[in-house]
Formats: structure tokens, C-alpha cells, sequence
């Protein structure tokens, strides 16, 4: 994401009298992307395992009418559910892309091959949520490399909401987020009230982060479980949610004294060198949860004068462990350090895998905040290998 350019076509915005990218309804009528049969599942249809093994949740629109199905960016009219593979590449108009493979499953066989694979497992269940800027082959391609990389014993489940894959749809993204809201909230509650589910991992990235924490807070108070103490080790990933609303809405449920005793943390990733969220704080006008950054001066100039990073991030509290990753971050905007670096990837896979500290953390004048520093024993280079990323291609709009 080009911060710069995305601030300057905000600032626009208002003198142009024209929004920065409205959404397009296409030239073709959305009936007709879903008339062919294969967009309707059928009971009792047989899915390769081995060729799909992750599953998936959608409230995109499919696109049926070519060989090689592929999910929107507009909205659908219901939540789908299926199958899919880390995107392959072909060739579309002499470039190169990526597309998922995916089959689509009625809710009830999705269900129960859901509970198959977890009985086979351990009963642990690890929900990816995505972020900003995403169409469904991105986060395809990283829920495939979570699964990779950590080595997760248990089924790996993407939920796709319908993000826009574009720069300037930051404000559309939004939208269908919260849009969203009550089909991821009514989906994790019924993944939750089932007794086969021993353990949920959610993991989400970026603008995620806003559809995770009032759907697990919903979650606590309206499940049948008595404790939904099975939504228990819940990862945000540079999370664009405001700093101050998540201290707010986790008090009363989401890190309530009786959760925490019953193993329920939260693990936050957050990194001062995030551009993608230092615009979204221009945007937004308060300080992000994923960026350290000091709104109050007064509290930065505290901090300077203790020769400290000036640096502030949410209060304290049980259940709360902050990962600063400044100091170690990848990529052009720093916004995927979980998926990018090698220091905050072999964290990473540690949290995912239930442990609760690390030699390798650095503490800091806070109990909850921990540094991740650079690592001499990486080779220059070597993040790609340490978090199993592939080569980028250019992925379908």
C-alpha cells in the first residue's frame, strides 16, 4: 500500500466532490454469475481431501461461468461454504495470476467434513480472518501459509468477507466489513456450540481485527456454551481496530476475569513502521491497536525524557500480551510482519502453538509488552524460508 498516495487521494477526495473509489456493479447482472449449477451445491457431493484440503466461508459472490471458479469482490446473497487449495497461477490475457482452487459444499456436508477432519485431529480449529485490500486468492495464499508454517494439527478454516483488492477501496472495505458483521458473528457462534470443537485459533489480519473482537463478545454472551471457553488463543495480527474502543469493548467479556481463567489471551502484533496503518490513523484520527503510536504528547515526551522509545501502547491487563515488532519489520508498509519475518514468524508459530513466552522476547518497562529484535542467526534473506512464503505473482482484481 502506497500511504502517500492513498493520503493524497483522501485529501482530493472532498474537492473533487467524487468518492475515492465507488464500487462498480459490472456489466453483468449477478444472477447470471451463479446461474450455472456449479455455484449451487449439491447434497452429498464428493470433495478430494487431498486436492482441498483447507475449507472455507464466504459472503463473496462466485463467478461460475468459466472452468475455473472464482470469488468476487461483490456481495453475495448468502454465505457459501466449501473447499479450497492454495492459489495456482495461470495465464489470463498473457499475465500471470493467481486463482484458488475451490468447490462448493451444501452447509450440512460442510459441517460434517468439518467434523470429520477435527475428530481426526485434536480438536483444535484455527480461523483465519483477513484484512484490508484482499481478494479471495490472497487470502487464500496466506491462510495456506499459516497452515505451512505452523504445522497446525487441525483443520485450517478461511473466512472471506468480500474486501475489494484495490488500493483506493479502503472506505468500500469498510463498508462490507461491517456489512459483515452479523454472518461472521452467527458463523463463529455455531463453529463454537459444537462439542467437537475443543480448541479455536483465531487469527486475523488488519481490518479483521474489527470483525473478531465484537463477534467473539457476541459470542460470550449469547452461545449456548456455558463459557465458550473454547475461543481461547485469539491473535491480531497489525490490527487497523481503534486502540481505545478494543481497551473499551474487551473489559466486560472478551477478557473478563472468568475467560482468562479459563485460558482465554490475546496476542497483538504491532509495529511503529506500519505505513498501511499510520495512514489509517490519518484517516481515522486516533491511534491504531497494530501501531505504537503515542497520541498524547505529554506521554511521549514522559517516555523521551526516560531516554525510551516513545512508543505507547494499550493498558494492561490479563489475558493481554503485546508484540512489538518495529525492530524486525519486512515489506514495503511493515503491515504483515507475521507473514513476512522471520523473527516475527518463529513467534508466530510459538503463540499458534499454545506457548506463552519466549526466550527470544525482550522485555520492556511494560510486564505485557515484549521487543522482537533482529536475530544474527537469520541469513540475509532468509524470512522467505523461515515463513514459507511463495513467490508473489500478480493476483486477479
Amino acid at each position: 500500500m502506497r500511504t502517500k498516495s492513498l493520503l493524497a487521494a483522501i485529501a482530493l477526495a472532498p474537492l473533487t466532490g467524487c468518492s475515492i473509489a465507488a464500487v462498480d456493479y459490472g456489466k453483468i447482472r449477478h444472477a447470471d454469475y451463479v446461474a450455472d449449477p456449479r455455484c449451487t451445491a449439491q447434497p452429498g457431493a464428493v470433495i478430494d481431501g487431498e486436492a482441498l484440503p483447507y475449507f472455507f466461508a464466504t459472503s463473496r459472490l462466485p463467478d461460475c461461468r468459466t472452468p475455473d471458479i472464482e470469488l468476487l469482490r461483490h456481495r453475495g446473497d448468502h454465505i457459501r461454504y466449501g473447499r479450497f487449495n492454495a492459489p495456482r497461477e495461470i495465464t489470463v490475457d498473457k499475465k500471470k495470476k493467481l486463482l484458488a482452487p475451490v468447490a462448493f459444499q451444501t452447509s450440512a456436508d460442510w459441517w460434517r467434513a468439518l467434523q470429520a477432519e477435527t475428530d481426526r485431529k485434536q480438536g483444535r480449529v484455527l480461523l483465519y480472518v483477513h484484512g484490508y485490500r484482499e481478494n479471495f486468492s490472497t487470502t487464500s495464499k496466506d491462510a495456506a501459509q499459516i497452515a505451512r508454517m505452523t504445522g497446525f494439527d487441525g483443520p485450517i478454516i478461511e473466512y472471506s468477507w468480500p474486501s475489494q483488492g484495490k488500493l483506493l477501496s479502503y472506505v468500500v472495505d469498510e463498508t462490507n466489513m461491517y456489512h459483515d458483521v452479523r454472518n461472521f458473528r452467527d458463523f463463529l457462534k455455531t463453529l463454537a456450540e459444537q462439542g467437537w470443537v475443543k480448541e479455536i485459533v483465531i487469527v486475523s489480519h488488519s481490518l479483521g481485527a474489527r470483525l473478531v473482537i465484537p463477534a467473539i463478545s457476541y459470542v460470550d454472551r449469547t452461545s449456548s456454551s456455558a463459557d465458550s471457553s473454547n475461543i481461547s488463543n485469539i491473535i491480531l495480527a497489525s490490527p487497523d481496530i481503534d486502540r481505545e474502543t478494543f481497551e473499551r469493548d474487551i473489559e466486560d467479556e472478551v477478557l473478563s476475569a472468568r475467560r482468562v481463567a479459563n485460558n482465554r489471551r490475546i496476542t497483538v502484533y504491532t509495529s511503529r513502521a506500519d505505513k498501511a496503518l499510520a495512514a489509517s490513523r490519518a484517516i481515522h484520527g486516533y491511534p491504531r491497536l497494530g501501531s505504537p503510536y503515542c497520541f498524547d504528547p505529554f506521554e511521549a515526551a514522559d517516555l523521551k525524557a526516560k531516554a525510551l522509545p516513545e512508543r505507547c501502547y494499550p493498558v494492561s491487563r490479563p489475558g493481554l500480551t503485546v508484540i512489538d515488532t518495529t525492530d524486525v519489520s519486512r515489506g514495503s508498509t511493515g503491515h504483515s510482519n507475521f507473514l513476512r519475518s522471520g523473527v516475527v514468524c518463529w513467534d508466530f508459530i510459538d503463540v499458534v502453538a499454545n506457548k506463552r513466552t519466549r526466550p527470544e522476547r525482550v522485555a520492556t518497562q511494560f510486564a505485557h509488552v515484549f521487543r522482537l529484535l533482529p536475530d544474527p542467526v537469520i541469513p540475509k534473506n532468509g524470512d522467505d524460508a523461515i515463513c514459507q512464503r511463495t513467490p508473489e505473482v500478480e493476483e486477479p482484481q
